[in-house]
């Protein structure tokens, strides 16, 4: 078992979100979760890192990006936490070869290595996400859990992008819009409604009544 809650009440401040919720997620699942805007999916997603913040590489909607910093240092950031502070300031300043071929490599596998030199301000919204995603999948950990990983990129990138996630980490649980895209790419779904858990099943046991209940 990775992450479990038992009966727990999420919430930020004086307001809670979710009620009585109960779950487990085990090592090696691809789990998505659903629901309608404010039904509590980020609320959720921050619980569940927060039970291991130190091995999970996270997605925020606030990306975190450092705006003047190029798409090649907010990358290298994933690694901040395996080295020491005057390593990571020499390397913030230069790279060097293999540091920089990796990173290459990775925003190659993304689709941004246009981008590699240029200051993540100037980039796209969904260059800024993929540059975050590559952060994640840089930091080496092998949990991955992202609040809309890839709401701003067009179908096309945002299947490419599921894909090259769910090949790289071992443990997966985003939110996602599009249901389409969460039964390929996820084994197990969790809708949100109303405050609580309205289903969690199987993606291909998913029927579209199902779904209705979510939306409607």
């Amino acid at each position: 078992m990775l992450f479990a809650l038992n009966n727990q009440h999420l919430g930020y401040g004086a307001q809670t979100v979710l009620t009585n919720l109960t779950l487990t997620i085990n090592p090696g699942e691809k789990v998505a979760i659903i629901g309608e805007s404010g039904a509590g999916k980020s609320t959720l997603l921050s619980a569940l890192r927060e039970q291991c913040p130190h091995n999970v590489a996270w997605c925020p909607q606030q990306l975190g990006l450092v705006p003047m910093l190029n798409c090649l240092h907010n990358i290298y950031m994933g690694q901040l936490h395996n080295h020491h502070f005057l390593v990571n300031l020499l390397r913030l300043i230069y790279p060097g070869t293999r540091i920089t071929q990796e990173i290459s490599l990775l925003t190659q596998k993304l689709g941004i290595e246009e981008q590699l030199h240029n200051a993540c301000e100037q980039l796209s919204g969904g260059q800024q996400q993929r540059t975050a995603i590559a952060r994640s999948i840089y930091s080496g950990k092998n949990i991955f859990i992202g609040d809309e990983p890839v709401s701003a990129l067009d179908a096309f990138q945002a299947q490419h992008v599921l894909t090259v996630l769910t090949q790289t980490f071992d443990t997966l649980v985003v939110s996602l819009h599009d249901v389409a895209l969460a039964k390929q790419h996820c084994q197990r779904i969790i809708a949100l409604k109303s405050g609580q858990i309205l289903f969690d099943m199987p993606s291909q046991k998913v029927s579209q009544q199902a779904l209705n209940g979510v939306y409607q």
